[in-house]
């Protein structure tokens, strides 16, 4: 059963890819169109961040990953050095998750 759902997911993936493929081009090059596909990908990974930080199975929870997150958002705003957040975060993180 689950080599059957991979098997299909892998197709529909390659069905949908297929049929994008198959989209005329003057709808691509219209402007609306153009800002949102230079869009999506910031806002899938915004939304695969929240998921990960907020989200434990099918509950929400606010735990040491968001103290993490928040850190990681500081650090960015003070234009720390990237292994520096990541450093930091996880720092934060593995604290609170001591302590708790």
């Amino acid at each position: 059963m689950t080599w059957l759902t991979i098997l299909l997911a892998a197709g529909s993936c390659y069905l949908l890819k297929l049929a994008g493929l198959q989209v005329p081009e003057r709808w691509l090059e219209h402007p609306i169109a153009s800002q949102v596909v230079a869009l999506l990908p910031v806002a899938l990974l915004a939304a695969l961040a929240a998921v990960q930080t907020f989200a434990t199975g099918t509950s929400l929870v606010l735990d040491a990953r968001a103290a993490g997150v928040a850190v990681a958002v500081v650090a960015l705003l003070l234009r720390a050095p990237f292994i520096v957040v990541v450093v930091a975060a996880a720092a934060t993180a593995a604290l609170l998750r001591l302590i708790a």
